[in-house]
C-alpha cells in the first residue's frame, strides 16, 4: 500500500501554485465525490487571522467535556500530516490513522482524474470524504487561508461562522490592508447563519460588521453581545444568556482569554448554549493546542539549556502575532523574573521587523535560526539583521540545538526563559527534534 507521504507529493504536482484561491476546482471534485459536503454534522467554520486554532481547540475541549463527539480539520500541521484530520469519538477523538487516510487519498485522486487541483483542495475534499463517513454531533472546521474563496467555503449553511482577531497577514494573497483582509475573512458569513465576531480593532470591526448586515446573517459581536474579562482570577463570560464564572485558561496569555470568550460565544451562538457548567469548566482546564505558548517540560532539547532554564514554543508569526507573544512574556516576567532569549526562525514572506518589534526591551537577545523545512525561510543572517534594526542584540546560528547550547556562554543572574518562536514550521520542527509530537 502507498504511505500518505507518497501520496502527498504527488498531490504537489496536479496545479503549479501551492495557493491558486477558489472554489471551482474543489465543486468540481466535490460533485463528483457525491457531495460530501452535504452531509456532514453541524458546522462551525472558523476564520481569522490569529487565534483561529486555539478558539477550535477551547470549542473541542468543552463540546468533549459535554460527552459530544467531535470533529476537527485545521491547518498546517506540525509534525505529520494525519494531524489536520481529528475524527471525533465518544470519549475524545483521535487524528486520522494511516489506513484510513490513504484510502480517502486514493479514492479522491482516483475520482479526480489528474484534473488541476492544488495539494490543499485535494486534502480538504478527502477530509470532508472521512467527516461524512463518520457520525458526530459537531465539526470545527478551519479557514486555510482568507475565507471566501478558500477551500472550506463549500459549507453553505453552517451552525455558526466565526472570525477570530483580523491583522495583517498574507499581503500577497488577500490584501495589504487590514480592510481588504477582514472583507476576505467575512466571506464565510452566510445569510441566516449566525456570525459570530471577535472583538477587533475599529477598522476590520466595522468591515466585518457591515458584511454580516449585507448577507443576512446574525451578527453575534464581541464587546457588545457577549464580553469576556478576567476578574479575581476568574475568568467573566456574559451576554443576553447570561453570565458564567470559569476557572481562567489553562492556555496562558490574556490573548487566550478572549479566544475562550469567543468560542463560548460560537458555541451558544450554534446552539449548544445549554452544556452544562461543568463542561465549560472543563473545557477552560483540558484545553489543549500545541506550539502555542506551550512549555516544554520533558524532551532531548531540555537538556541543552542551562539547569534551571525555562523553555517555551510559540508558533506565532505576523506582527499581531509578535505583540500578543510579547504581552504575555512580559506577564509572565512580573510573576516569574528571568531573563528572556528569543530564538527566532521566520519565513522570507512574513514581516519579520513587524513581529520582532515589540520584544524590544524585554528580550536580552535573539538567536537567529534557519527553518529546516522549509525552502522559503529566511536565512539567521538575515533574520539577525532585521532583529537588530528592530532595536535587539542578535546573533546567528546554524541550528537550534547550537542556539540552545550557546545559552550555556552567559553567566545569568538566574536561569533564563528560552522562547523558540517565529514559524509555525519552526514549531514542528522543534517538536519533532524534541521527541513530543502533538497527540
Amino acid at each position: 500500500m502507498e504511505s500518505s507521504e507518497v501520496l502527498l507529493a504527488r498531490f504537489l504536482a496536479l496545479h503549479p501554485k501551492a495557493i491558486d484561491l477558489s472554489l471551482e476546482r474543489i465543486e468540481r471534485l466535490l460533485e463528483k465525490l457525491g457531495h460530501p459536503e452535504r452531509r456532514l454534522p453541524p458546522v462551525i467554520h472558523v476564520a481569522g487571522t490569529n487565534g483561529k486554532g486555539s478558539t477550535i481547540a477551547f470549542m473541542r475541549a468543552i463540546l468533549e467535556a459535554a460527552g459530544l463527539v467531535v470533529h476537527v480539520y485545521t491547518s498546517p500541521h506540525l509534525v505529520r500530516f494525519h494531524e489536520r484530520i481529528r475524527l471525533g469519538a465518544r470519549g475524545g477523538g483521535r487524528f486520522v490513522g494511516e489506513r484510513a487516510l490513504v484510502e480517502a487519498f486514493r479514492h479522491c485522486e482516483e475520482v479526480n482524474a489528474g484534473e488541476p487541483i492544488t495539494f490543499f483542495e485535494m486534502t480538504t475534499a478527502a477530509a470532508l470524504v472521512l467527516f461524512s463517513r463518520h457520525p458526530a454531533d459537531v465539526l470545527l472546521l478551519e479557514v486555510g487561508l482568507g475565507g471566501r474563496f478558500d477551500t472550506t467555503n463549500v459549507v453553505s449553511d453552517p451552525a455558526a461562522a466565526v472570525v477570530t482577531p483580523v491583522s495583517l497577514d498574507h499581503a500577497d494573497f488577500l490584501g495589504d490592508r487590514v480592510t481588504l483582509i477582514a472583507a476576505e475573512k467575512a466571506g464565510i458569513f452566510k445569510k441566516g447563519a449566525p456570525a459570530v465576531i471577535a472583538p477587533q480593532d475599529p477598522e476590520p470591526a466595522a468591515v466585518l460588521e457591515a458584511t454580516a448586515e449585507r448577507v443576512g446573517a446574525r451578527p453575534f459581536i464581541g464587546g457588545q453581545d457577549f464580553t469576556v474579562h478576567e476578574e479575581n482570577g476568574r475568568l467573566i463570560y456574559q451576554d443576553e444568556q447570561g453570565l458564567i464564572d470559569l476557572p481562567t485558561p489553562r492556555l496562558p496569555g490574556r490573548h487566550q482569554h478572549v479566544n475562550a470568550g469567543t468560542a463560548i460565544a460560537a458555541l451558544r451562538a450554534a446552539g449548544f448554549g445549554n452544556l452544562p457548567i461543568e463542561a465549560f469548566e472543563a473545557g477552560m482546564l483540558r484545553v489543549d493546542w500545541p506550539a502555542r505558548l506551550q512549555r516544554l517540560t520533558r524532551g532531548r532539547l531540555i537538556g541543552l539549556l542551562p539547569e534551571g532554564a525555562d523553555l517555551w514554543l510559540d508558533g506565532g508569526h505576523n506582527p499581531d502575532g509578535g505583540r500578543v507573544l510579547a504581552a504575555a512574556m512580559a506577564e509572565l516576567e512580573e510573576k516569574h523574573p528571568a531573563p528572556l532569549v528569543l530564538v527566532c526562525g521566520m519565513l522570507g514572506t512574513k514581516d519579520s521587523e513587524g513581529f520582532l518589534h515589540p520584544f524590544k526591551g524585554l528580550a536580552r537577545e535573539v538567536l537567529a535560526v534557519p527553518v529546516p523545512s522549509q525552502v522559503a525561510a529566511r536565512r539567521p543572517e538575515a533574520v539577525a539583521d532585521i532583529a537588530r534594526r528592530a532595536g535587539l542584540r542578535a546573533s546567528t546560528f546554524d541550528s537550534l540545538e547550537a542556539a540552545l547550547t550557546s545559552t550555556h556562554d552567559t553567566v545569568w543572574e538566574r536561569p533564563p526563559r528560552v522562547l523558540i518562536a517565529g514559524s509555525l514550521y519552526l514549531a514542528g520542527d522543534v517538536l519533532a527534534a524534541n521527541g513530543t509530537p502533538p497527540t
